[in-house]
C-alpha cells in the first residue's frame, strides 16, 4: 500500500478488527482480520496516525488481502517491530467518527512552517515564540458558553488540533481531539501589563497540540451589563497561525456564541492540508527564475545597505523594546488620498519611507541599494476559499530597492508598486527557499516591514451581539519578537487612524524609536510637500534632524525634538472651558485606541484630555510634547497604570519646576473599566483645582 497524501478515514464505516498475534515462537507474524465494509483510505490514515506518533517506524505499509466485501485480512510487514501498537491500529480502524472530531493524520509542513519552527527552536526561554493580541468584551459575559463556543471552534478547525511532530523533516499531526485552553483570572488577580509578560514567558509548544491559547482577565461564572469591561488576550504559535487567522478564528468564535456555544457545521474546508497539496502542484521553475532574475539585478549594485547604523554605537542592554505611533484618521485620510494620486497604496509608501529611513542611517551617498524584508499575506494564490483558511500563511520575502537622491520620488514610489504587482504571484515563496534557489545571493534581511490588512467582522456578527448587550472591538496586536534585529508592524485601528509599532533587539540595536518618529514624519508631511518635481533628495532633507551617530533624539530644542514632540501627544477631548487644566494618560501597552476614544466620551470634567504615547527620550520628551500646558498656573493632572507611576512622577516633578500644579494618578494594571477612570481622573483634577 501507497499514499501520496495524508488519507481521511472514512466517516460512515463500521467495522470489526480480529488481533490474531499468532504463536510467537514460531514466528508468526501477527494478522488483523478486518470484518465490515473498508476503503483503504481508513487503513491509510491510521497507519499515518501511527508514524506520526511514532518517529522512525519502517515506512513498509503492511500487506491487504481481500476475502469478500466485508472481510479481509491486513498482514504486518517482517521489518515490523515487536513492539507495534497493534492496540492502536485496531482502535483507529474501529473509532466512531464524527464531523466535529476527524481522526489523528499526519501531513507535510510547508517550508515558510519549517522556517518558522526553526527560528522558534533558537530563540528558546525569551518569549519570541508566541505573538498576542488584546481585545475587550464589555457586557454580559457567560463563561460556561465562552468556553464551549471555543471548544467548538476547536473541534471544527483542525488547525487548532495541530502540532509539530519530531523528525528531522517536521511534519504537522492534526490530532482527535484536543480541549480549547481558556484561562480565567477573576479582576485583581493579576495586573495587565504583568499578566502580558507571564503569559508571553510562559509560551506555547508547537509539539504539543493547540497553537492558541485564550487568557481572560476579570468576569465571574456570569456577568451582567454593569459589570466592567474583560480584556481578553488571545496568545498563539507564529508557525501555526498568523494574525489572519486568528481574526477569521475570533469571527467563528462569535458565531458559536451567537448559537449558544455551538458552532453550525463540520470541519472546515479547505485545510492546510489541501493547501500543501496545492504546493506539491506548483510548478517552482517560474519562481525560481523570478528570485534569480532579482539577485542578478542586486548584485549589479555592490553593498545592500541596512541597520548596520541604528543606533550608531554597541547595544549596552538587553530585552525588547516596543513604541508606538498612530496618525490620526485625518492624517491617514490624506495619506491613502496622495498615494492614490501616484497610482500607489499606503504600503507602497510605507516601503519607500521606510527605504528613506534605511538609506539614512546606512549613511549611505549617491545611488544605493537598501533592502529589507516585507510580509505578503500568502492568501493571493488560486485556491478556492484560501482568503477563510486559517493557518501560518502570512510570509516575509526579501526587497531590494535603489534610492537614487537625484530621482523623483515619484519613480521611487513607481518602482515598489511595480515590484509588489511582480511578486503577488511568488507569495507562496517561502525566504529559505529564495536563499537555496540564489545560493545565498539574497541573504537575509535585517528589518522586517509589515502592513496588515485584517478580515473585517461581518456587521449581522456585531449587531447579534449588541442585541445581547455585548460590544467587541477589533482585538489589536501587541509587540511581535520576530527573528528580525527591527520589526514595524502597520494597521489601521478602529477610528481608521494608521497605528506604527516598532518592535526591536536591544541586545541588537542600541535604539529604534527615532527611526520611526521619523518615519511618522515623513508620512504626515510628504502629502504636503511632495509633487511631481519632488526628488528623493528633498523627502531626505525632511530627515536632516536625524542623528544616526547617537540612535536618540538630539539634544533640547533641536530640529528633531520639534518633529517627534506633537508626536507622543494626542488631543483625546479638547476643554469645554478656558483654563480649565490639562488631564494626560500615559498610554499602557496592550490597552487598545478605543479604550481611550471610550475614556473620553465618559471624561465628565471640564479639563483637556490628552494621550501621552512612549517617545524616545522617556519622561522628559514627554514633558516636552506637554508644551504650554505645563506654564506656571496651570493645572496637569497625570494617570496612569501600575508600572507608568515612576514616569508620571518624573513628569510630574519636570511640570512642578517650570510652576505648574500638577497630580498623579496611579491604576491598577487589571482596572478595563473607561468610566471608572474617567470618574477617578476627574476627581483627582478638581482637587488639584
Amino acid at each position: 500500500m501507497t499514499s501520496s497524501h495524508p488519507a481521511r478515514i472514512p466517516q460512515d464505516e463500521p467495522m470489526t478488527v480480529v488481533v490474531d498475534l499468532g504463536p510467537a515462537a514460531h514466528g508468526v507474524l501477527p494478522v488483523l482480520d478486518l470484518h465490515g465494509p473498508l476503503d483503504t483510505t481508513r487503513i491509510e490514515a491510521a497507519l499515518d496516525s501511527i508514524a506520526a506518533r511514532r518517529p522512525g517506524t519502517p515506512t513498509r505499509r503492511p500487506v491487504l488481502e481481500t476475502h469478500s466485501p466485508g472481510h479481509h485480512t491486513l498482514r504486518l510487514a517482517p521489518d515490523a517491530p515487536d513492539d507495534f501498537p497493534l492496540g492502536r491500529l485496531a482502535d483507529l480502524l474501529t473509532h466512531p467518527v464524527t464531523a466535529g472530531a476527524p481522526p489523528t493524520r499526519r501531513t507535510a509542513a510547508t517550508p515558510l512552517q519549517r522556517e518558522l519552527l526553526a527560528d522558534a527552536d533558537t530563540r528558546p526561554g525569551t518569549g519570541a515564540q508566541v505573538e498576542q493580541m488584546a481585545w475587550s468584551w464589555d457586557g454580559p459575559f457567560d463563561q460556561e458558553r465562552f468556553t464551549a463556543a471555543w471548544q467548538s471552534v476547536v473541534d471544527c478547525e483542525s488547525v487548532l488540533r495541530t502540532a509539530f511532530d519530531s523528525g528531522p523533516e517536521p511534519g504537522i499531526v492534526v490530532h482527535d481531539r484536543v480541549e480549547a485552553e481558556v484561562v480565567r483570572l477573576p479582576h485583581g488577580t493579576a495586573h495587565w501589563h504583568d499578566l502580558l509578560e507571564d503569559d508571553r514567558r510562559r509560551g506555547i509548544d508547537p509539539r504539543r497540540p493547540g497553537p492558541l491559547r485564550i487568557t481572560v482577565l476579570g468576569g465571574g461564572p456570569a456577568m451582567f451589563a454593569t459589570a466592567p469591561p474583560l480584556r481578553v488576550v488571545l496568545t498563539y504559535h507564529p508557525a501555526l497561525l498568523d494574525s489572519w487567522s486568528v481574526r477569521l478564528l475570533l469571527r467563528e468564535f462569535y458565531r458559536a456564541y451567537l448559537a449558544g456555544g455551538r458552532l453550525p457545521g463540520g470541519e472546515r474546508r479547505p485545510d492546510m492540508g489541501d493547501y500543501v497539496q496545492w504546493l506539491a502542484d506548483q510548478d517552482t521553475a517560474p519562481a525560481r527564475e523570478f528570485w534569480a532574475r532579482d539577485a542578478r539585478c542586486s548584485a549589479l549594485i555592490p553593498g545592500p545597505s541596512g541597520l548596520r547604523a541604528v543606533g550608531g554605537r554597541a547595544p549596552d542592554s538587553t530585552g525588547h523594546g516596543c513604541f508606538r505611533i498612530r496618525l490620526t484618521p485625518e492624517e491617514t485620510t490624506r495619506l491613502a488620498v496622495w498615494a492614490a494620486s501616484w497610482g500607489a497604496t499606503e504600503s507602497t509608501v510605507l516601503q519607500a519611507v521606510w527605504a528613506l529611513l534605511l538609506y539614512r542611517l546606512g549613511r549611505a551617498e549617491g545611488t544605493a541599494p537598501v533592502r529589507f524584508s516585507t510580509t505578503v499575506s500568502g492568501r493571493g494564490i488560486l485556491l478556492d476559499g484560501i482568503e477563510r483558511l486559517p493557518g501560518a500563511l502570512c510570509n516575509p520575502l526579501p526587497l531590494t530597492v535603489a534610492v537614487d537622491p537625484d530621482a523623483p520620488l515619484s519613480g521611487l514610489l513607481g518602482a515598489l508598486r511595480d515590484r509588489a504587482v511582480d511578486t503577488a504571484a511568488y507569495e507562496w515563496v517561502s525566504a529559505g527557499q529564495i536563499r537555496a534557489w540564489t545560493k545565498d545571493a539574497l541573504a537575509p534581511a535585517d528589518s522586517l516591514l509589515a502592513f496588515e490588512n485584517r478580515p473585517p467582522v461581518p456587521d449581522a456578527l456585531t449587531s447579534s451581539l449588541a442585541a445581547l448587550g455585548v460590544h467587541v472591538e477589533p482585538p489589536e496586536p501587541l509587540s511581535a519578537r520576530t527573528g528580525f534585529p527591527l520589526a514595524l508592524v502597520a494597521h489601521h485601528d478602529e477610528a481608521g487612524g494608521l497605528a506604527l509599532t516598532v518592535s526591536y533587539d536591544r541586545a541588537r540595536l542600541a535604539d529604534a524609536t527615532e527611526a520611526l518618529a521619523y518615519g511618522a514624519l515623513l508620512l504626515r508631511e510628504l502629502p504636503h510637500r511632495a509633487g511631481e518635481l519632488t526628488t528623493v533628495a528633498e523627502a531626505l532633507a525632511l530627515l536632516s534632524g536625524m542623528n544616526p551617530g547617537t540612535g536618540a533624539l538630539p539634544g533640547s530644542g533641536g530640529a528633531g525634538d520639534e518633529a517627534v514632540g506633537p508626536a507622543a501627544l494626542e488631543v483625546l477631548r479638547p476643554a469645554t472651558r478656558p483654563g480649565a487644566g490639562t488631564v494626560a494618560v500615559l498610554q499602557a501597552p496592550g490597552v487598545t485606541g478605543s479604550f481611550y476614544d471610550r475614556l473620553a466620551r465618559a471624561y465628565p470634567g471640564p479639563e483637556e484630555l490628552v494621550l501621552l504615547r512612549p517617545a524616545p527620550g522617556g519622561a522628559p520628551a514627554r514633558h516636552r510634547a506637554l508644551g504650554s500646558r505645563t506654564r506656571a498656573g496651570r493645572n496637569v493632572t497625570l494617570g496612569g497604570f501600575t508600572g507608568d507611576g515612576v514616569t508620571a512622577y518624573e513628569i510630574a516633578r519636570l511640570v512642578a519646576d517650570r510652576g505648574g500644579r500638577p497630580r498623579v494618578v496611579v491604576l491598577p494594571g487589571g482596572t478595563a473599566d473607561p468610566g471608572g477612570l474617567a470618574r477617578m481622573l476627574a476627581a483627582a483634577a478638581r482637587r488639584a483645582a
